[in-house]
């Protein structure tokens, strides 16, 4: 089986996204080794193609080689609906972005949260009530897959609320940076550790 697919999705896919990719991977990796890319791929795309090709932003890639993460191979790609598809959840840095996934791919509704909104929630989860994780690639995946519905129930019609979205810190300094690597890991360290707990 495949490993279960986290998109995350922001405006040019070279800050927040990125960021969030690669941190969530490092997450993974943390509690389950070099294994951990078979467990779980973590990609990345932007509502704008304008950055295609191009490296992560360079106080980005500074933020994710200070904590664990590699930036290397990276390249920032247009989000496209084959994306979408292939993704079992999918985060956004804002609710506008969340509209946009939505728009493309109604059907991805279920799945599709802003980040911040989905580290809200996942406290909530019972985790008496997932299936076993169990370190096997079939079995995280239907333990992720779990979650996601468990977190979608929890979320119902509130919706997201609006300190909930990530800002963009382009072309900020390298404490906004920060500030957003610490929200990012608000929802990608407590995912990590429910995931393959």
């Amino acid at each position: 089986m495949a490993p279960f697919t986290v998109l995350h999705v922001c405006m040019g896919n070279i800050c927040r996204s990125p960021m969030a990719e690669r941190l969530l991977a490092r997450a993974v990796r943390d509690r389950a080794g070099e294994d951990g890319d078979q467990l779980l791929r973590s990609v990345s795309a932007g509502t704008g193609g304008w950055h295609e090709g191009e490296e992560m932003n360079p106080p980005a890639a500074r933020l994710v080689r200070a904590r664990g993460g590699s930036t290397t191979g990276f390249e920032a790609r247009k989000l496209r609906g084959d994306f979408i598809d292939e993704a079992d959840l999918i985060f956004t840095a804002t609710a506008d972005q969340y509209d946009y996934v939505v728009a493309l791919r109604p059907d991805a509704a279920d799945r599709t949260f802003v980040m911040g909104e989905f580290g809200r929630l996942l406290a909530a989860v019972d985790r008496s009530a997932l299936p076993p994780g169990e370190g096997k690639p079939d079995s995280v995946h239907a333990r992720g897959a779990a979650i996601v519905e468990a977190v979608g129930a929890l979320r119902a019609a509130d919706g997201p609320q609006p300190g909930d979205d990530l800002d963009d810190p382009w072309g900020r300094g390298d404490q906004t940076f920060q500030r957003i690597g610490d929200e990012i890991e608000d929802t990608t360290v407590p995912f990590a550790t429910l995931l393959l707990s």
